[in-house]
C-alpha cells in the first residue's frame, strides 16, 4: 500500500531583488516593504503562506534586506510606548506580523536569478516537498489558490504552477506554458517559454508568482546552466522538469481567475493600493467617496 504524500508545511519567500522599477524609492528601502496600504507587501505573502497552512518560512534575502528581518522580529520600545498609550488596535496589528510563522532567512550572496535563489533553500527544506512565493504578486486570501495548488501536488506528486489567462498582447511581459487540459482548472505542463513574442507563444497562459515543487527541482536547479540574463531561470528548470522521468516532474498548472494584485510595476501597484483600500471597512466608505468626486470633477480637467 502506498503511503501518503506528506502535507507540505515549508514555504520559500525569495527576497533578495533589487527592486529598479522602483528606483529611488528602492535604493535604501526594500521593495519588499513599501507599503500597500498601510501594511507592506511582504507581510501579506506571509500571511498567505500561513494561511495555507505553511508555518516554516524561509526567506532568500541579500544586501540591503534587513528591514524585511526586522519588520517580523519584535519591537519592544514600539509595543510599551503603545501599550502606556492604551492604543490596543495599533498594539495588536504590530504584534501580529512577529507571530505569523517560523522565520529563517539565508542570504543569497550573488545575485545569479530566481533558480539560484530557489536553489539556496535546499539545505533548508531538504527532500520535503514546498511551496514558493513570489513577493510581487499579491492574492487575495477569498481565492486560496496556495492551498488548491497544495492539493493538487499531493494528489499528483510532481510540482505544480499557477498560471492565468491573459490577452496575447501581454504574454510577452511572463513565462508561457504550453499546457495539455487535465481536468477542469488544471493543465498538464509539456513546456515553458520565457517572456516570448506574441507570435511565438505556445499559448496565452502566463505563469505567475506561485510554485509548489517536488525536492527534486534542487537536483535540475543544479544542472540548470546559466540562461536569459546570464542568470539561472527557474523556467529553464522547469522547461526541463516537463519532460518525462525528470526529478521533480511531471508539471502541472493550477488556472487562477481569481483577485490578483501585481505590486511588481508601477502602475499596478497604484492599482492595487486603490482597489484594496477601496475595500477595507475602515477606510473603504470614506475613499471611494473621495474616488467617486475625484473621478466625477477632477480627472475631466487633466484629460
Amino acid at each position: 500500500m502506498t503511503s501518503p504524500r506528506p502535507r507540505l508545511s515549508k514555504a520559500v519567500i525569495p527576497v533578495a531583488g533589487l527592486g529598479t522599477r522602483f528606483l529611488p524609492a528602492t535604493k535604501a528601502t526594500p521593495k519588499e516593504m513599501l507599503p500597500v496600504v498601510d501594511q507592506p507587501a511582504i507581510q501579506y505573502v506571509v500571511e498567505e503562506a500561513t494561511a495555507a497552512g505553511l508555518t516554516d518560512v524561509l526567506m532568500i534575502t541579500g544586501r540591503n534586506k534587513r528591514p524585511v528581518e526586522d519588520h517580523f522580529d519584535r519591537n519592544y520600545e514600539l509595543e510599551d510606548a503603545l501599550r502606556r498609550k492604551g492604543d490596543e488596535e495599533r498594539l495588536s496589528r504590530v504584534q501580529a506580523s512577529t507571530s505569523l510563522a517560523t522565520l529563517h532567512y539565508v542570504r543569497q550572496g550573488d545575485p545569479k536569478g530566481l533558480g539560484h535563489a530557489v536553489a539556496c533553500a535546499a539545505p533548508h527544506v531538504g527532500d520535503q516537498p514546498f511551496a514558493v512565493l513570489l513577493g510581487d504578486d499579491l492574492i487575495d486570501p477569498r481565492d486560496p489558490l496556495l492551498t488548491t495548488m497544495i492539493d493538487v501536488q499531493t494528489e499528483r506528486g510532481g510540482s505544480v504552477i499557477a498560471l492565468m489567462e491573459v490577452d496575447p498582447e501581454q504574454i510577452h511581459l511572463y513565462g508561457c506554458a504550453a499546457v495539455e487540459p487535465v481536468t477542469d482548472g488544471v493543465m498538464r505542463v509539456t513546456g515553458l517559454v520565457e517572456k516570448p513574442n506574441t507570435a511565438d507563444a505556445p499559448s496565452n497562459y502566463a505563469v505567475i508568482g506561485r510554485y509548489v515543487f517536488d525536492p527534486g527541482v534542487f537536483d535540475v536547479l543544479a544542472k540548470t546552466p546559466p540562461g536569459r540574463g546570464g542568470e539561472i531561470q527557474l523556467t529553464d528548470a522547469l522547461q526541463t522538469m516537463t519532460t518525462k522521468d525528470v526529478p521533480g516532474g511531471p508539471v502541472h498548472g493550477v488556472v487562477f481567475k481569481g483577485r490578483r494584485y501585481d505590486t511588481g510595476d508601477r502602475a499596478d501597484y497604484l492599482r492595487s493600493i486603490v482597489r484594496l483600500a477601496c475595500e477595507r471597512p475602515d477606510l473603504g466608505p470614506e475613499f471611494r467617496s473621495w474616488l467617486r468626486a475625484y473621478v466625477a470633477e477632477e480627472m475631466p480637467a487633466l484629460d
